[in-house]
């Protein structure tokens, strides 16, 4: 007798662009989940506090509460649902402004639908069944210490402040402490999808872990390997 098949992972929308957000919920549900798609900010925050997704999709830029507030109120309850954040705002700083938010990755208008699966799917991996048993989960590194158990991080005494997908990449660097890894693997065990040379994602995630992580005027931990990738050790 086969095992049961196993429920479809759930995505909340939030899209105010009605042929945006048709789009998404038509293609989401040919790949496999559980749709529910709403146009504003307000509908998002009682659907999500209804419903209870697997993971969200939220429009930056909404009407009444944009998704930004409400990435923040979800945060702010304790609330740690995977979160991809759909953007047409291209630079940095609005891309900080989202992660800082407390948003896990994001993806800019106009997208490939492809590349929303491929991000869902990453962030959905993260949350799945914990370490085996024996699995180191306590990592340090000169002052940096991290459980991966509980997903918690300190550097000295102070703890950091992260993103589900600024611990991974901590994590993922404090593993291979010493080694050099090439944008080609962080962005396979990160993301799970390799954007390619032009993408910047890489670099604005590393950039802002750097400011969450480097104490003023010390010893930076993560270190730039030029044409390769990134390194974290101990100077």
């Amino acid at each position: 007798m086969s095992a049961p098949a196993a429920p479809a992972p759930t995505v909340l929308v939030a899209e105010d662009d009605r042929a945006i957000r048709t789009s998404l919920e038509r293609a989401l549900t040919l790949e496999g989940y559980a749709v529910t798609a709403v146009a504003d900010g307000v509908e998002a925050l009682a659907a999500a506090h209804r419903e209870q997704p697997d993971i969200m999709v939220l429009d930056v830029m909404m009407p009444g509460i944009d998704g930004l507030q409400v990435c923040r109120v979800l945060r702010a309850e304790g609330d740690r649902t995977p979160i991809l954040m759909v953007t047409a705002l291209v630079e940095t700083p609005d891309r900080i402004a989202g992660l800082d938010a407390g948003a896990d990755d994001y993806v800019v208008k106009p997208f490939d639908v492809d590349e929303v699966f491929a991000r869902l799917r990453a962030l959905l991996r993260r949350t799945g069944p914990a370490p085996e048993a024996g699995q180191a989960h306590q990592l340090t590194v000169a002052d940096l210490r991290i459980d991966t158990r509980a997903r918690r991080a300190w550097r000295g005494s102070r703890e950091l402040e992260l993103t589900r997908t600024e611990f991974d990449l901590l994590e993922l660097l404090a593993r291979n402490r010493g080694i050099v890894l090439d944008h080609t693997t962080i962005y396979d065990r990160i993301w799970g999808y390799d954007f390619g040379p032009g993408s910047k994602n890489l670099a604005v995630y590393v950039g802002y872990l750097r400011r969450k992580l480097d104490e003023p005027g010390g010893a930076p931990l993560i270190h730039t390997v030029r044409g390769v990738g990134y390194v974290l050790r101990d100077q």
